[in-house]
Order: structure tokens, then C-alpha cells, then sequence
């Protein structure tokens, strides 16, 4: 499988309200505006058995983060590469009556990295560590568990997800992101033989960051203080499917989803969530 994912923030909340930039740099000296990012995800999976499935999962991501400064100043950082490899296996319990119930176990291993630098007007042309929401990693090896439930009927389809990130330690420059805990639900409709539409809503929280990168200053820009990280997130989703059953494309499958954040409580202050694209294509035999 192949899938592509943009996701966007910009503008400020902190809290559930939102901010200014000018209210953020009243205590700081740099405040982000906006953070793109595209990623590619390279997937595959086998099964040696009926109830065993087992997953692994590289990505590239590439981010942007636009800046201004107490100054009326602008600059932009950048950073890309390969991200963290992810591993898994996935047992079913329950496979009866058009419903089925699986689990997950999976590992996070730390290929990305963490020390990702760019030069900024204050340090050049030197090139300074970026601030934690700009690392292409965790830097630590993180465990993933989650348990699905998903029922197929010839029309309607639903489930749920119940989904926890959790990161032991601390990685080489002395932090760990927070843990994160999803439920995910999600409805589905059959149009046709080869079109269906989905609707989903997801709760999630996430966990500040531990600890503290001492290469960074957290009165200089709101990203670098773990004061300013994890919150409580309700997202939504709408999305497609189209599955090729014959002809040249067969077992093809296209999936594609528009995402946006429908309330967000944010630790301290932060950059918020705005639309995420998702375009997938797998193919499978």
C-alpha cells in the first residue's frame, strides 16, 4: 500500500480559545503562524495464518513552519527525511456472523530523527537544533495496542477502534513525547459493487512532552516549551472508497478522506489543527 497525507495548522489557541500573535509574543520572542506537512507511507502486510497478520510501515515526511518574531520579522524552517519504522502484528479473536474483532500489538523503532537543524535570523548562518513539533522522529522505541471491532453488512458497514501510543524513556536528548489515546468510530455505506462512502469522528488526547532538550530555549519560541504541548482533540472525517473486483485493476483499491478538527482544548498555547487529506491506494493478492 502507498498513502499520502497532508495535514495543516496554523493560527493559535490556547486552550479551547483562540489567540492572536500578538498574544503569544507578549511572553515570547518568536511565535510559529502556520506548520504544513506531507508524508509519504509505504506499507505492507502478510498473513501466515487465518488469524495472524503481520504489518510494517516506513514514511517521509516533509514540514514547513512559518514564523514571526517580536520584531515584525518572518522566516520559515524546513525539514524532511525518512521517519520512524513501524512494526506489528494482528490477531483476530472473533471472525463470526459478518463481525470480527482483532488486536494489535506494534512497535515504533527509532529510524527518524531527532536532531534535525536550520539556521534562523538569530543564529545565522550557523544552523540551530529546531524545536520539538520539527523532529522527523521519536527517538524512542514506543509501543502501540489497539483493538478494533468492525462489522460488515451488505449495505452499512461500522466499527470502532480503541487505539494507545506509549512511549518508555526518554531518547538522547533527554524528552519523550507524550502518550497518545484514541477512539475511533467510523460508519460506512455501500453505494455500489466498487463506491462507498465513510463517516468517522475520533476522540483523542495527547500527552505533554516529558522531560527537556536542553538545546533549546523555551523562552524564545512557543514550540520549544513543553509547557505548550498535548491536549484533548474531537476530529471528524468523511471519505471514499472505489474497489476494482475485475479487469485489469483488480484487488486495486483508491480510498481517499477530508478531515477537520471539530473542538480542540490545547495545553498552554499552540499552533491549531486545521484540514487533513488522506489519498490511499492499495493493492492486494
Amino acid at each position: 500500500s502507498y498513502r499520502y497525507m497532508y495535514r495543516n495548522m496554523a493560527d493559535l489557541k490556547r486552550g479551547s480559545d483562540d489567540v492572536t500573535f500578538d498574544h503569544a509574543l507578549a511572553d515570547y520572542m518568536v511565535t510559529p503562524t502556520q506548520m504544513p506537512m506531507n508524508m509519504h507511507m509505504l506499507g505492507a502486510m502478510y498473513a501466515p495464518t487465518d488469524k495472524i497478520t503481520l504489518m510494517a510501515m516506513l514514511n517521509f515526511a516533509s514540514m514547513t513552519m512559518d514564523h514571526s518574531t517580536r520584531m515584525g520579522g518572518t522566516f520559515t524552517t524546513d525539514v524532511s527525511g525518512l521517519g520512524d519504522v513501524h512494526v506489528s502484528v494482528l490477531y483476530r479473536f472473533y471472525n463470526e456472523n459478518r463481525s470480527n474483532l482483532h488486536g494489535q500489538l506494534g512497535f515504533s523503532l527509532p529510524s527518524g530523527s531527532i536532531i534535525e537543524k536550520d539556521v534562523t535570523p538569530a543564529s545565522a548562518p550557523n544552523q540551530v537544533a529546531l524545536p520539538y513539533p520539527m523532529q522527523l522522529g521519536s527517538g524512542t522505541f514506543d509501543t502501540n495496542l489497539a483493538l478494533t471491532y468492525l462489522h460488515q453488512g451488505g449495505i452499512f458497514s461500522y466499527g470502532g477502534q480503541l487505539r494507545g501510543i506509549f512511549r518508555f524513556g526518554e531518547n538522547e536528548r533527554d524528552f519523550s513525547y507524550g502518550n497518545r489515546y484514541s477512539l475511533n468510530n467510523w460508519l460506512g455505506i455501500k453505494a455500489t459493487e466498487w463506491l462507498s462512502f465513510s463517516v468517522r469522528i475520533e476522540g483523542l488526547a495527547v500527552s505533554s512532552i516529558k522531560g527537556e532538550d536542553s538545546n533549546l530555549n523555551p523562552m524564545m519560541v512557543i514550540t520549544a516549551d513543553t509547557d505548550n504541548s498535548g491536549g484533548t482533540y474531537v476530529n471528524s472525517g468523511i471519505g471514499l472508497n472505489l474497489y476494482a473486483n475485475q479487469g485489469a485493476l483488480k484487488n486495486m483499491r483508491f480510498g481517499g478522506e477530508f478531515g477537520y478538527p471539530l473542538y480542540q482544548d490545547l495545553n498552554g498555547v499552540q499552533l491549531k489543527n486545521q484540514e487533513t487529506l488522506t489519498l490511499g491506494l492499495q493493492y492486494s493478492f
